[in-house]
């Protein structure tokens, strides 16, 4: 069933839409949605949309549905987009991170995102893990283990790990302002 929906937008959406438009930094795909509902609502055709705001049908038309059954507000934002759920947890990252910061094995010279990879699986409950997987936890920490000769851990052992959950799980925790959180291991 084509469902064609009609936009119809109040003097105060057209204002704010036109100053959207006019100026500031603002998401690419906002404006273009911004665009679309100020086509619409002058009586542009969707082919018509799609020609000069450079979009495709789908994006016109759900656009325009989504202000019509919701708001000007949630048809120019975004939808949460589907995707897997992450494959390591907190703690796991926090692993991740002090392994690769760590010395390689005997025998390795430097990380390889393999070599990452296949350790975590030793060390957590995974299967498997791919070094993409590695890659992206390590780039949003900007480490890069294959290029440095410096690491900041010596070396990642039972103990290493232990303590490094004690401090993780305090920070879990809520804070409360009269009991500050305060962490020191050492002799």
């Amino acid at each position: 069933m084509n469902v064609r929906y009609r936009v119809e937008l109040s003097q105060a959406e057209r204002d704010e839409l036109t100053a959207m438009l006019g100026g500031g930094k603002r998401a690419a795909r906002k404006l273009k949605r911004a665009q679309i509902l100020l086509a619409a609502d002058a009586g542009s055709c969707d082919a018509e949309i799609v020609r000069t705001v450079r979009v495709s049908l789908s994006s016109v038309g759900r656009t325009k549905r989504r202000f019509v059954e919701g708001n000007l507000e949630r048809a120019l934002s975004e939808e949460p987009r589907p995707g897997a759920e992450r494959k390591l947890t907190g703690k796991e990252e926090a692993l991740l991170v002090a392994t690769a910061c760590a010395k390689p094995p005997a025998g390795r010279k430097r990380w390889t995102l393999t070599l990452l990879a296949d350790t975590m699986v030793k060390l957590t409950d995974h299967d498997s893990l791919s070094g993409e997987t590695v890659r992206r936890r390590l780039a949003e920490n900007a480490l890069k283990p294959w290029r440095r000769d410096m690491w900041c851990i010596p070396h990642v052992d039972g103990e290493y790990v232990a303590r490094m959950e004690d401090v993780l799980d305090l920070y879990a925790e809520a804070p409360e302002p009269a009991r500050p959180l305060v962490c020191s291991y050492g002799d």
